[in-house]
């Protein structure tokens, strides 16, 4: 059966749900469709002491913010889960529980989207579902012996669920910070390969630094402001955790962590470290410091009244010119490996030619080349806070106006991400990409549009954007 609606929202978490209320104050039909339950990531994809990193004060999505007696808190994953719940409650969401979308294809006016349980025809569809997607293991996980317990944090829940012994966390993000924490505090013996990460002061100057990071602004620089765009998307997360101390490798090694250099490679029942730990600590350092200055900068030209802060440069670390190199797993008494290796999006479910060489959409605030299919609560989508749940808000009203107005006109930052993209056209969308130049670019926009009918305006919008490319090659050749 095929069911008709306007606009069909693919993933019922923040992003989701945002965008849901917010189409529907603008009275636009719309229907939200999840594998799961209203913010299933939240329930099942969590750990048991997970907390936010951002301040109950600064939870808000459209019509709805935090209105408990602690706004200095942080929000546990089950409070988390619960907000999302009563925020689809608060406007009666229309979300259709345990549907999998397994493919999406243009059909005009519109896109057929494919499920497990039904078939829809939408003129629009929002694909909201989410920065962190699929879980990211290296090549070399395959390299470790059978008998070592593997996991990845997004399937990690308590120290009590791993088996006894001792614990390399791979990975030295938020997740893989907290999680070492966590487990050297209930007295594991814990090993930590780190790579880039950029922690950050919980506080500073009498306030907490989201705090600092709205009032100077940070959060809302937008992403068309960077000198590289795609690298601040790839950027390493910030390292804090929802508490009100300070969460780093100097905290690490005071609980008995025994961090090392970045993993490079497995074999015969043994690991290897780079060497480069001390260089990654300092990094780490520079960037506490980095931000410490930019607040008492600000609060110089501002004249806020924000009490001094004397800041103790970090103790000597010899244990960083110590770390060791490789680590025999069985002597180590190591049973379990856990990846905090971040995550990746698959999109190859979705049949349009709207993703960059990487593989990530090629977007405008959301809106992307083919007429009615936009995306939302990814990293960087426009604002830093794209993805935050108290940031995804702004995004979703916007992109709620251009659906509901249908206006499909795309800005200048999908121009210039169109060059290399990957091509992901109907015969080969689910088994290969490849780079494509600007005229090729040309060439295959010709053949989209011939197949769906949209209206003038729309095609000389995108028309506009892939020529230019093509004028500035042959210029420059």
């Amino acid at each position: 059966m095929t069911i008709r609606v306007q606009t069909l929202i693919v993933g019922a978490g923040q992003a989701g749900l945002a965008i849901s209320r917010s189409l529907t104050t603008l009275g636009h039909d719309h229907l939200v469709v999840d594998r799961g339950r209203v913010g299933e990531r939240w329930r099942t994809e969590r750990w048991d002491s997970f907390t936010l990193l951002t301040p109950n004060w600064q939870t808000r999505l459209p019509g709805f913010r935090y209105a408990g007696g602690d706004p200095a808190g942080f929000m546990t994953r089950d409070q988390v889960v619960g907000f999302l719940s009563s925020y689809a409650r608060s406007f009666d969401a229309p979300v259709r529980a345990g549907v999998t979308v397994t493919g999406v294809d243009p059909a005009p006016p519109g896109w057929l989207v494919h499920t497990d349980v039904d078939r829809y025809h939408a003129t629009n569809v929002v694909i909201a579902t989410g920065h962190y997607d699929r879980p990211l293991i290296p090549p070399l996980a395959a390299d470790l012996p059978r008998s070592v317990h593997q996991v990845h944090t997004t399937d990690y829940r308590n120290p009590e669920r791993l088996p006894s012994g001792a614990v390399l966390v791979v990975g030295a993000g938020p997740s893989g910070q907290q999680i070492a924490d966590e487990l050297a505090c209930a007295g594991r013996e814990v090993f930590i390969a780190v790579g880039r990460h950029r922690p950050l002061p919980r506080r500073y100057r009498g306030h907490d630094v989201y705090w600092w990071m709205d009032r100077m602004g940070m959060l809302d620089r937008t992403v068309d402001t960077l000198p590289e765009p795609g690298a601040s998307r790839d950027a390493p997360s910030v390292v804090l955790a929802g508490e009100e101390r300070d969460l780093n490798l100097h905290r690490l090694v005071e609980h008995g962590v025994v961090p090392t250099g970045r993993l490079r490679a497995a074999d015969r029942g043994r690991v290897h470290f780079d060497d480069d730990l001390p260089v990654r600590l300092a990094e780490a350092d520079h960037n506490v410091r980095r931000l410490q200055d930019a607040v008492d900068a600000y609060v110089e030209r501002y004249g806020v009244d924000a009490p001094v802060e004397e800041v103790s440069p970090p103790a000597p670390a010899t244990w960083a010119h110590q770390a060791p190199r490789t680590l025999d797993l069985a002597r180590a008494g190591v049973t379990t490996v856990i990846w905090a290796t971040g995550y990746n999006r698959d999109y190859s479910w979705i049949n349009a030619p709207v993703f960059d060489a990487k593989g990530e959409p090629v977007q405008s605030r959301g809106v992307t080349a083919a007429p009615g299919l936009f995306f939302l609560g990814l990293r960087w989508l426009y604002r830093r806070k794209s993805n935050f749940i108290g940031g995804v808000g702004d995004d979703a009203e916007h992109l709620a106006e251009v659906i509901a107005s249908g206006d499909q006109a795309v800005g200048d930052a999908v121009a210039q991400g169109y060059e290399p993209v990957t091509s992901r056209r109907s015969a080969a969308i689910r088994t290969a990409s490849r780079r494509v130049d600007a005229p090729s670019l040309v060439r295959m926009a010709d053949t989209w549009w011939s197949t769906v009918r949209v209206d003038t305006t729309s095609r000389s919008a995108i028309s506009a954007l892939v020529r230019p490319s093509v004028s500035s090659a042959s210029t420059s050749s």
